[in-house]
């Protein structure tokens, strides 16, 4: 089970998660700062999706839908064990999951390496079960892939990463990667929480290290 306070937060075991639940949680039939957009497929010829976990997904949403070449985004719960949770049940520690975000994308015009640097950028993915003040296995860091080009991409750009991160003091990654399963979309209040059409000056408690990511991140740098 997961313990807060003075304790580090631990994952739940698969056996002990809650059970969740058949039917999805329903979301909005557009986008809060693209209204002509789904948030839920069908979703354009040629473009592809990636799953990022980097703390509150407030923020993290925001990085996305401000990034040239997202076409549309939205929050949801993934790497863990329970189906269709609720927020307060991710937030509890014992269904496994992180908070996420989906990013559908154009790759004519952001390649997916271009996503991954907003995702290094955006936090710090040094810290293990938390972001910042957020502490719990819900704000752990994670790629989350959608096919093997992908988690090969992640895993090389993690390690370019690193050697910046040792040179500028910062320890090691904690950033797991590992295949997207499932994404469950979290209730309609929390999706693009933080457009001007919702909470404009919400509550966002995503920070990264200050140190950039290489530009012309790829595979080849590892």
């Amino acid at each position: 089970m997961a313990w807060f306070g003075s304790r580090k937060p631990l994952m739940v075991a698969a056996s002990d998660a809650l059970p969740g639940r058949s039917t999805a949680i329903a979301v909005p039939p557009s986008h809060a700062v693209f209204p002509d957009r789904p948030l839920t497929p069908p979703f354009p010829s040629g473009h592809r999706t990636a799953v990022f976990g980097m703390g509150c997904f407030w923020g993290a949403e925001r990085l996305f839908w401000q990034t040239d070449g997202v076409w549309t985004t939205a929050v949801g719960y993934a790497g863990g064990f329970t189906p269709h949770p609720t927020y307060e049940e991710v937030c509890s520690g014992l269904t496994g999951h992180t908070e996420a975000v989906l990013v559908v994308f154009d790759p004519a015009v952001v390649p997916y390496q271009d996503l991954l640097r907003v995702f290094w950028e955006g936090h710090d993915p040094t810290m293990g079960m938390r972001q910042g003040a957020d502490i719990g296995t819900q704000y752990r860091s994670m790629v989350l892939c959608a096919d093997e080009g992908q988690r090969v991409t992640a895993l090389a750009s993690l390690a370019v990463y690193q050697r910046v991160l040792d040179s500028a003091g910062y320890g090691s990654i904690t950033t797991e990667v590992v295949g997207v399963g499932e994404f469950y979309y979290a209730e309609d209040y929390h999706q693009q929480y933080l457009s001007d059409a919702k909470n404009p000056y919400g509550y966002c408690g995503l920070g990264g290290t200050g140190v950039s990511c290489p530009v012309g991140l790829n595979v080849d740098q590892a």
